[in-house]
């Protein structure tokens, strides 16, 4: 199966949840589709989750969020997910 890459970072997805990032790395981003509609027959995010979370397991997932935040389309998602990403990496 092809790797999907955005920016130089990994990308995967279960469901309705986005994956930005390595979780080999001390944050990821977590995208979450809230609400779609369609256009012809494909499903268009219209409501999408951004969540800048650190993977470090000894951190309670509820103390893990660094950052989040709500966007109306997955590419202005995507964009603020990027920053955010390259920012925190770039702390360490």
């Amino acid at each position: 199966m092809a790797r999907l890459e955005y920016k130089g970072h990994p990308l995967q997805r279960k469901d309705n949840m986005i994956y930005y990032g390595s979780f080999a790395d001390k944050y990821i981003i977590m995208m979450q589709i809230l609400e779609t509609k369609k256009v012809k027959d494909l499903d268009v995010a219209t409501k999408v989750s951004i969540q800048l979370q650190q993977t470090d397991p000894s951190v309670k997932s509820r103390d893990r969020i660094v950052k989040k935040s709500e966007k109306d389309s997955f590419y202005s998602a995507m964009d603020v997910a990027a920053v955010w990403l390259e920012r925190a990496l770039a702390q360490n």
